[in-house]
C-alpha cells in the first residue's frame, strides 16, 4: 500500500542537518474587485509598478488579476513576512478597490466583464497578451481568472550530496533530476491529501459549469447564482476548475526528464483539431492565439506539481530544464486560503515541507498507463467529494478508503515531525501534524467545510466582502516588516524604466 518507511527515518534522523537549507518561494494570485464585489474592468495600477518588469508584483490572465511574487528564502517566517509586505504594497496603492480572498471569483451573470492583461507594445508584452487571448479563446474567460497559490520547494545541495552520494555539483543534473522526479511521482500518488486539508472552494458560480449534468449540484439557499457539491473540497483543481482535458491527453507520467521534455516540445509544435477550428486569426485578421498546437507554449501545460529550472535571459522554460536539469518543483494544487489574510499559513508550509521530504526519501517505482489512470481519477474524487467518509481511492490496483491512506501518510510524517522538532527545537512541526489529524477525524474541521458553512450562513458574496474588507483594513494600517517603503518605490520606478527600454528596442 505505502512503503515501509522505517528506514528512511533512521536515515533523516542521522542527516536533519541537511534540512536547514531547504529554499521556499510563493506566487499568490488575487483578483482585484470593486467595493460592492464585481470584476474590476480597470488597468493595472501604475503606482504598483510595471506588470511585465516588476519583480514581486505582476498580472496573470486578466488586467484585474494580481501575482505577488516572494523572493526565495530559507527560513518561513521571513518568507511569510515577504508575502506581507508585498500584500500591503498592493493595498496602500489601490484606489477604491479590494482584493478578492477565495480560489474561484462571484459572478452573478453569464455577461462579467474581463479584461485580459495587457504588457505594453513590446514584442515580449504583445506576445504574453496574445497568449491570454489563445486562453480565453480555448477555455474560456471564467476558467481563467481562478485563482491560486504556487509554492516552490528547492532541497539543497547538501541534501541531494548525502542522498544520491553525488560528488560534485557540475555532475549532478542527471541525479538530481531524477531526485526531483521521484518526489513528483509520488506526490501524484498521493498529494490529494493537500485539497482535502487545504481545499477552499467547495462553492462556485452557476456561469463558470459548462456541463451542469456531471455532477448533482445543489444550488444556495436565495443565491441562485451560486451552487456547491455537499462533500466538495478543490472545485478549482476538478475537472470544472482549470482544463486539465489536454494535459491529461499527453500522459506525462515523469519516469524521465528527456521523456518529459519530449512530450512538452511534441504539445507546443503539434496541431490539435479543436484548436486549428479557432485559427490564428479573426476574420478582421486580428490574432486570436499564437498559434494552433496542443500547447502555445510550455506555460499552458496545467498539472498538479511542475519541475522548474530559472531560466537565463531569452532560454525557454523548457531549454533550460534540458540544459540545466530540474532545480526545483512548484506546487499548484493549493487554493488560496480564505482564512489567512495572505492566502497561506505557516501551518501550510510546514506541512508542505513534511510531505514533500516524505514524497522525496519514500521509493517512488515508474508509473505505468493504468497507474496514471488512477491518479487522474483519485484527484477528482478528492476535489469533488473528498470529505465523504466512505470514499475509496485505488492504490496499487485495490480500492482503499481515504481517510485509511490519509492515516497511514500522517503516521509517517508525524515521525519526520519530531525528528525536525527536536533538531529545530519548536515543535510546530509536530502540532501541523496533530491539527491536522483532527481534520481527518472530524471533517468539519477542515478549510472546504469552514467556507460551505460560511457561505450557507452569508453567502458567496458577502462573506467574500466581509474577509476582503478586513484584511484590507488591517493591512493598510500595518508598517513594512521587511521590504522598505525604499524598496518598493525602488522597483516601481526601475520596472517602469525597463519597459520603456524594452520597448525603445522593440524586444
Amino acid at each position: 500500500m505505502i512503503p515501509n518507511f522505517s528506514k528512511k527515518l533512521k536515515w533523516i534522523e542521522s542527516h536533519k542537518n541537511v534540512f536547514k537549507d531547504i529554499m521556499r518561494g510563493v506566487e499568490r494570485e488575487t483578483l482585484r474587485i470593486t467595493l460592492n464585489g464585481e470584476q474590476s474592468i480597470k488597468n493595472h495600477p501604475k503606482s504598483m509598478g510595471s506588470p511585465l518588469t516588476h519583480k514581486w508584483i505582476t498580472t496573470d490572465f486578466s488586467e484585474n488579476l494580481l501575482e505577488f511574487i516572494t523572493p526565495a528564502n530559507k527560513n518561513i517566517d521571513v518568507l511569510l513576512m515577504l508575502l506581507k509586505d508585498i500584500y500591503r504594497y498592493a493595498c496602500k496603492n489601490l484606489n477604491q478597490e479590494l482584493m478578492w480572498p477565495l480560489s474561484l471569483p462571484y459572478l452573478n451573470t453569464y455577461n462579467n466583464p474581463i479584461r485580459i492583461a495587457c504588457y505594453g507594445t513590446s514584442k515580449i508584452g504583445q506576445k504574453k497578451t496574445l497568449y491570454r487571448k489563445g486562453l480565453q479563446n480555448r477555455y474560456g474567460y471564467y476558467t481563467n481568472i481562478i485563482s491560486g497559490v504556487h509554492y516552490n520547494f528547492s532541497l539543497p545541495w547538501s541534501f541531494w550530496k548525502a542522498w544520491t552520494n553525488v560528488t560534485h555539483v557540475d555532475n549532478s543534473k542527471d541525479v538530481i533530476s531524477s531526485g526531483y522526479l521521484g518526489l513528483i511521482r509520488n506526490y501524484y500518488r498521493f498529494g490529494w491529501v493537500i485539497p482535502y486539508f487545504f481545499g477552499a472552494s467547495p462553492v462556485i458560480s452557476s456561469c463558470m459549469i459548462k456541463n451542469k449534468k456531471k455532477y448533482s449540484f445543489i444550488t444556495i439557499p436565495k443565491q441562485k447564482e451560486c451552487v456547491y457539491l455537499p462533500w466538495a473540497t478543490s472545485l478549482r483543481i476538478s475537472s470544472l476548475g482549470y482544463n486539465t482535458s489536454i494535459s491529461n491527453k499527453l500522459c506525462i507520467k515523469y519516469n524521465c526528464l528527456s521523456n518529459y521534455i519530449k512530450k512538452i516540445k511534441y504539445a507546443t509544435s503539434t496541431p490539435y483539431p479543436k484548436f486549428v477550428k479557432i485559427g490564428t486569426n479573426d476574420v478582421q485578421k486580428n490574432p486570436k492565439q499564437i498559434n494552433t498546437n496542443l500547447l502555445q507554449t510550455e506555460s499552458e501545460f496545467y498539472s498538479q506539481i511542475r519541475p522548474k529550472r530559472k531560466i537565463i535571459l531569452n532560454e525557454s522554460p523548457i531549454i533550460a530544464l534540458e540544459n540545466r536539469g530540474i532545480e526545483y518543483v512548484e506546487i499548484r494544487s493549493l487554493d488560496v486560503n480564505p482564512f489567512s489574510s495572505i492566502g497561506i499559513t505557516k501551518q501550510q508550509i510546514l506541512f508542505l515541507d513534511l510531505f514533500l521530504i516524505w514524497c522525496t526519501i519514500l521509493d517512488s517505482p515508474y508509473i505505468d498507463h493504468s497507474e496514471l489512470r488512477s491518479i487522474h481519477n483519485n484527484w477528482e474524487k478528492v476535489a469533488v467529494q473528498g470529505r465523504n467518509s466512505s470514499l475509496q481511492v485505488i492504490i496499487n490496483k485495490k480500492e482503499i478508503l481515504l481517510t485509511k491512506i490519509i492515516q497511514l501518510i500522517l503516521r509517517d510524517l508525524f515521525k519526520i515531525s519530531e525528528i525536525f522538532d527536536k533538531f529545530f527545537h519548536n515543535g510546530q512541526y509536530t502540532f501541523t501534524c496533530i491539527k491536522l489529524q483532527q481534520f481527518l477525524r472530524y471533517p468539519h474541521l477542515t478549510y472546504s467545510a469552514n467556507i460551505l458553512n460560511n457561505i450557507m450562513y452569508e453567502g458567496f458574496k458577502n462573506f467574500g466582502l466581509k474577509l476582503s474588507n478586513q484584511y484590507f483594513n488591517k493591512h493598510l494600517q500595518e508598517p513594512f516588516e521587511y521590504l522598505k517603503s525604499s524598496f518598493f518605490i525602488k522597483e516601481f520606478l526601475h520596472s517602469h524604466k525597463l519597459q520603456k527600454i524594452i520597448e525603445s528596442k522593440n524586444m
